[in-house]
C-alpha cells in the first residue's frame, strides 16, 4: 500500500479546486445583488433550479459523517447502516408532499420563524439557541474533524491541523458568496463526490477480487464480500439472545433491528430533512413544484449513496479479516475508508481526495450558511438591531460565518468533544437525537393539529430533551433492564444501555402525549394555527412517477437484503 501522492494526484485536485472556485466566483459576479439582499444571500430566492436544489441537498448532507462515519459502521455492522440513507428517500417524499407546501404557503424562511409564527417568541428563542449550539458544537465540529482525519489518513501525513485550516478556508470562500454560490457550486461538488466515490468502490471491489484470486472484476469482488461476510448483508439485525457476544450486542445498540423502524429511524430522518434549517433552506426560496422536484431528485440520489459510502467499509472488513489491512489492528472503525483509499493506484488518489473534499466543503458551507441565517435573522435582527438594513445584515451574516468557523477550529484542534473516540457517525446521530424527539413533535403537531398551543410546544422541547437524556443515560439504573417499553443491553463498559434509536422513539412518544394533553386544555383551535388548504398537497403526474420509482427501487433493495 502506497500513500505517497504523485504529480497526477496534485493535478487532479488542483483542477477540481480551480473549477469550483472559478465557477463560484462567476456565479457571484453575475449576481451582485447578493451583496446587499438578505433573501438572496441567505436563500438564493427564486434562482435555484430543481436540479441545483437536489444536488445541493445531497452535497450538503453527504460529508465526512457518511464517507468516514457510515463507512466505519459498514465495517462494523454492515449493510444495515444503509437504513439511514434508504429511509431518507421515503422521508424526502413525505417532506416534498406534506411539509414544503406548508412552509412556502406561510412564507417561512427559517425554522425559528416557523416556531414564532405558529407558537410564540419564547419557543422560537429557545430553539434558536438550541440549533445554534447543535450546528456549531456537534455538526460543524464533527464535519471538520472527521474530514481532516480522513484526508490525513489518505495522504499518510502528520498535517491534521493544517488540513483543518485548509478545509475551513475553502468552505469560507464558498460560504461568503451566499446561498446562490453554495447551491450552484454544490452541483459540481456532488458530481465530483459521486464520480470519485464510484471510482473508489469500483477499484476496491477489483482489488478484493484480485486479493482472493478470482480475477479482476468488480462483480466478482462483490460476490467475495457476500461470501466472506454474509452477516454484513442483512438489513435487519436479530435481537441479541442470552449467548450473544458483546460485539454483536454493540452492533444491535447502534442498529436495533426491526424495532428501529417503529422508533427513532423515522424521527431521525423526518426531523433532519423536514425541520432542519440546514436542509430546508435550499428549497424555501423556490416555487412549490421546483422545490418538490428537487427534493424528490435528492431522494433518488440517496438510494445510491450506500454504494459509495458504506460498501468500502465492508470491503475493508473482509480485507482486514483476511490479513490484508494490518494497519486497522486495534484502530478505530473510522479508519476503514482511508485504509481502502490507501490501496488506490498512484494518480487516482487525487480524485478520491477531491471527492472527499467536495463532500466535506459542501457540508461545511451549507452548515455555516444556516448558522449565519439563523443568527442574523432570528437573533441580530430581532434582539440586537431591529432597524438593521439589508447590507448590514449581510455583513453580520458573513462575520457570523467567520466566528462559527473559528469556534469549530478551537474545539476540533485537540478533539475536545471526543468525536474520534465515539465514532463519527454515532457521535452525530446520538447527540442530535437529544433534541430531535421534542423538535419533531413540536413541528408535526404544529403543522397538522390546530389545537396545539405555545405552552405545549415549550413543554415539548424541554420534555423531549429531558426524556432523551433519561432514556439514554439513566433509565436502566432507575427502571431496570427489562420493561414493557424497552430492553437494555450490556454496553461492554460495565453498564447497561438502551439502543439510542429506541430511546429516541420512547422520548418522542411520551413528548407527544405531554403536548397533546396540555393542548387539550386549551382552545379547540389555536389562533396561531396554520390554515390548511388540502389542494396544496396534490401532486402532478410527473411527481407521482418520481415517487413510484423511488418506492419500487427501495422495495427491491429490502427484498434482496432483508
Amino acid at each position: 500500500m502506497n500513500k505517497a501522492l504523485v504529480f497526477e494526484d496534485y493535478l487532479v485536485f488542483i483542477i477540481y479546486f480551480l473549477i469550483v472556485a472559478g465557477y463560484g466566483y462567476w456565479v457571484y459576479q453575475r449576481k451582485k445583488k447578493a451583496v446587499t439582499d438578505t433573501k438572496d444571500f441567505f436563500l438564493a430566492e427564486g434562482s435555484l433550479t430543481w436540479w441545483a436544489i437536489g444536488a445541493s441537498l445531497i452535497a450538503s448532507n453527504i460529508s465526512a459523517e457518511q464517507f468516514i462515519g457510515m463507512s466505519g459502521e459498514g465495517y462494523f455492522v454492515g449493510i444495515a447502516v444503509a437504513a439511514y440513507e434508504w429511509i431518507a428517500a421515503i422521508a424526502l417524499i413525505i417532506i416534498a408532499v406534506w411539509f414544503i407546501p406548508i412552509y412556502l404557503k406561510n412564507k417561512i424562511y427559517t425554522m425559528p420563524q416557523f416556531l414564532k409564527t405558529r407558537y410564540n417568541e419564547t419557543v422560537a428563542l429557545i430553539m434558536t439557541v438550541f440549533w445554534l449550539f447543535l450546528y456549531v458544537f456537534v455538526n460543524l465540529t464533527s464535519i471538520l474533524y472527521l474530514g481532516a482525519v480522513a484526508i490525513n489518513g489518505l495522504v499518510g501525513g502528520e498535517s491534521l491541523h493544517l488540513l483543518m485550516i485548509g478545509l475551513a478556508v475553502f468552505a469560507l470562500v464558498i460560504t461568503l458568496g451566499g446561498m446562490k454560490v453554495i447551491g450552484y457550486t454544490d452541483v459540481i461538488q456532488v458530481g465530483v463526490l459521486i464520480i470519485g466515490g464510484l471510482a473508489t468502490i469500483y477499484l476496491a471491489l477489483v482489488m478484493v477480487s484480485e486479493k482472493f484470486g478470482v480475477g479482476s472484476s468488480a462483480i466478482e469482488g462483490f460476490k467475495v464480500l457476500m461470501k466472506e461476510a454474509p452477516d454484513h448483508f442483512h438489513m435487519i439485525l436479530s435481537k441479541p439472545g442470552p449467548d450473544a457476544s458483546q460485539e454483536y450486542i454493540n452492533k444491535y445498540l447502534v442498529l436495533p433491528g426491526i424495532a428501529m423502524y417503529f422508533a427513532g429511524q423515522w424521527i431521525v430522518n423526518l426531523n433532519y430533512w423536514g425541520c432542519n434549517q440546514y436542509i430546508t433552506q435550499r428549497a424555501l426560496g423556490a416555487d412549490l413544484q421546483t422545490a418538490r422536484t428537487g427534493i424528490l431528485f435528492a431522494g433518488l440520489i440517496k438510494l445510491m449513496m450506500p454504494v459509495i459510502v458504506m460498501l468500502p467499509g465492508i470491503a475493508a472488513f473482509v480485507l482486514y479479516k483476511n490479513g490484508h489491512l494490518p494497519q486497522l489492528e486495534g484502530g478505530s472503525k473510522d479508519g476503514a475508508y482511508s485504509a481502502i483509499l490507501g490501496f488506490l493506484p498512484s494518480g487516482l488518489k487525487g480524485l478520491s481526495i477531491a471527492a472527499l473534499t467536495a463532500a466535506i466543503v459542501a457540508s461545511l458551507a451549507g452548515k455555516l450558511n444556516s448558522i449565519s441565517t439563523i443568527f442574523t435573522l432570528d437573533i441580530y435582527k430581532k434582539y440586537v438591531r431591529t432597524d438593521a438594513n439589508e447590507q448590514g445584515m449581510v455583513w453580520v451574516g458573513r462575520l457570523t460565518v467567520l466566528g462559527a468557523m473559528v469556534l469549530a477550529l478551537i474545539f476540533t484542534w485537540k478533539d475536545l468533544l471526543g468525536i474520534g473516540g465515539e465514532g463519527g457517525f454515532t457521535f452525530i446521530q446520538k447527540y442530535t437525537g437529544f433534541i430531535s424527539p421534542g423538535v419533531f413533535a413540536m413541528f408535526i403537531l404544529g403543522m397538522f393539529w390546530k389545537r396545539t398551543t405555545g405552552a405545549a410546544a415549550v413543554a415539548g422541547v424541554i420534555t423531549g430533551f429531558l426524556l432523551s437524556v433519561f432514556f439514554n443515560q439513566f433509565a436502566p439504573q432507575v427502571l431496570g433492564n427489562e420493561t414493557l417499553f424497552y430492553t437494555a443491553y450490556p454496553n461492554g463498559r460495565g453498564g447497561f444501555e438502551i439502543p439510542f434509536l429506541i430511546a429516541m422513539g420512547l422520548s418522542f412518544l411520551f413528548t407527544m402525549i405531554v403536548m397533546i394533553l396540555m393542548s387539550l386544555a386549551g382552545p379547540k383551535v389555536n389562533p396561531k394555527a396554520f390554515a390548511i388548504d388540502w389542494e396544496m398537497f396534490k401532486v402532478k403526474t410527473s411527481t407521482q412517477i418520481l415517487i413510484l420509482v423511488t418506492i419500487l427501487i427501495l422495495m427491491a433493495l429490502y427484498v434482496k437484503f432483508w
